[in-house]
């Protein structure tokens, strides 16, 4: 299979979670971070388990606890908990500093090299993010502001590791132990949550079986593939569709008004995710 056709399929992954911040306010006003994290990582990660029946074993017990942690528990506690106190645009805009760490954390972790095209075009793709969801009304909560940053820092770790820890098992398998791991971390922490059970209604039901089975389990085994055949740092870069996505999805779905600036991030982050491909390409074939 090609590198582009690696490239479109690893994409689909962020142009799905775009869809989050929709289910989120439509389907789980009500729910906490803690409680939405739970209960998206767990069940999912339970279901997969049952299709692979294959648990790890020895050191790689540990490492899936530490995976479950970064891509999971923490990353998604503190996503959720800054789309609560932050709007819509200024979590996104935190989300879009995560090719930053990878692209360092790589170097690190993995020894790959750093390309200053790389850096131009992240952080061009965190302007276009800004004039894709940014407004004149978006305000700064500073704990909301701390947890997507370091919501962002948990997933772009987790990243890296999921290319420096490759069991010898299917894309299938290796998510379901990271989602299943991630959900037993909570497990624990979830009878403090300010949400009750009771309060739980069939629309929320609706919301976190979409988040999931879609959003995590689907989405998941997809970008986990993509992690193992490309690049995490062109991995990560994908992951600017997101907002894009979301941007669309709140036009198309709710009805929200798309403005010139939105139009030119679209570009901009398109273009950046284009440049930084291009960029990540040269540097395999150079090394």
């Amino acid at each position: 299979m090609s590198r582009t056709l690696d490239l479109v399929i690893t994409a689909s992954a962020p142009l799905i979670w775009g869809s989050s911040y929709i289910v989120t306010t439509q389907f789980l006003p009500n729910l906490d971070p803690l409680m939405v994290s739970f209960l998206r990582a767990l069940p999912a990660g339970l279901v997969l388990l049952a299709v692979v029946r294959q648990l790890p074993q020895g050191h790689w017990i540990w490492k899936m606890f530490v995976l479950g942690a970064l891509n999971f528990a923490i990353f998604w506690s503190l996503l959720f908990f800054a789309a609560y106190r932050l709007p819509g645009g200024v979590a996104a805009v935190m989300g879009a500093l995560q090719p930053f760490v990878v692209i360092f954390a790589s170097r690190f972790l993995l020894g790959s090299p750093i390309k200053s095209l790389s850096l131009v075009a992240v952080a061009a793709g965190a302007m276009g993010v800004a004039l894709l969801v940014l407004t004149p009304e978006a305000s700064l909560d500073k704990w909301g502001v701390i947890a997507g940053i370091a919501g962002s820092t948990s997933m772009a770790l987790g990243t890296v590791l999921s290319r420096k820890w490759q069991p010898p098992v299917s894309a299938l398998t290796f998510t379901s132990w990271q989602l299943t791991a991630g959900g037993l971390i909570l497990l624990p922490f979830a009878p403090f949550a300010p949400t009750a059970w009771s309060e739980i209604n069939v629309t929320n039901v609706l919301g976190i079986a979409y988040l999931g089975l879609i959003g995590a389990a689907l989405t998941y085994i997809v970008w986990l593939r993509g992690i193992r055949l490309i690049q995490p740092s062109a991995a990560s870069i994908l992951g600017l569709l997101s907002p894009l996505s979301a941007t669309l999805l709140g036009w198309f779905i709710l009805n929200e008004t798309l403005s010139v600036p939105q139009l030119a991030g679209m570009a901009v982050v398109l273009l950046s995710v284009l440049v930084g491909q291009y960029a990540l390409r040269l540097s395999s074939r150079t090394a």
